[in-house]
C-alpha cells in the first residue's frame, strides 16, 4: 500500500498550481482502492484498466479547467467519476449487443431481463411497437433529434453538427420530444411497463 501523509487537498492545490508530480502521488495513493472498486463492478482486468485511465483523464481535465471544488473530498469525487464511467461502460456494451444484428432500438437493452417468459416477451414486443408508433407522432425535427440521441447514441454536439442547429436547439428539441411523448402516453393512457 502506498503511504503518503500529504492531504489530498494540498496535493490537488499543488497540481493545479503546476506541480505535475502531485498528481502522480494522488494516483499512487488511491490506485489500489479505486482499482479494486472498479474491478468489483466490472470483473474484467482490461475494462478495469480502461475505466481507471478514463477516470484520471477526466480528473485531469476537470482540474486543468479549474472546475474542481470538492474541498478535501478528492477520493469520493474520483470514486463518483469512476462509478459514472462504469455505468457508461455497461450502457454501451448493452446497446452494442442489442444493435449488432438489428437497426431497431431495443428499449429493454437498458433494462435487461434475461428471464422473459412467453407472456412477457409478447408484452415487450407490443410495447416496442407502441413506442415506435408514438415516436412517429412527434414533429419531424423532434423525432430526428430523439432518434439520433437514443437510437444512434449520438452526443448533442454530434446532433448539432449533423442537423446544422446549435447544441441548445438540439437540447430543446429533445426536451420537447420527451414532453410530447409523455403527453401522448398520458392522453392515450398507454402503460409502457408493468
Amino acid at each position: 500500500m502506498y503511504k503518503n501523509q500529504t492531504p489530498d487537498s494540498t496535493l490537488v492545490t499543488r497540481y493545479i498550481q503546476g506541480c505535475e508530480s502531485s498528481l502522480e502521488i494522488l494516483i499512487k495513493k488511491h490506485k489500489q482502492r479505486l482499482y479494486s472498486f472498479i474491478y468489483s463492478k466490472v470483473q474484467d482486468r482490461e475494462i478495469t484498466e480502461d475505466v481507471f485511465q478514463d477516470t484520471f483523464i477526466k480528473v485531469i481535465r476537470t482540474l486543468k479547467l479549474g472546475n474542481y471544488n470538492e474541498q478535501g473530498k478528492f477520493l469520493p469525487w474520483v470514486m463518483r467519476i469512476s462509478h459514472n464511467l462504469i455505468i457508461d461502460h455497461f450502457r454501451k456494451s448493452n446497446r452494442m449487443r442489442s444493435f449488432k444484428n438489428t437497426a431497431d432500438f431495443d428499449i429493454f437493452s437498458v433494462i435487461s431481463d434475461g428471464s422473459l417468459n412467453a407472456e412477457k416477451q409478447l408484452i415487450k414486443d407490443q410495447v416496442l411497437s407502441d413506442v415506435k408508433e408514438l415516436i412517429e407522432e412527434l414533429p419531424s425535427e423532434q423525432k430526428e433529434v430523439l432518434v439520433m440521441r437514443i437510437y444512434k447514441d449520438m452526443s448533442f454536439k454530434e446532433i448539432s453538427e449533423n442537423t446544422g442547429v446549435s447544441i441548445n436547439t438540439a437540447l430543446g428539441r429533445m426536451r420537447y420530444a420527451l414532453i410530447n411523448l409523455r403527453k401522448i402516453i398520458e392522453e392515450n393512457k398507454i402503460i409502457l411497463l408493468d
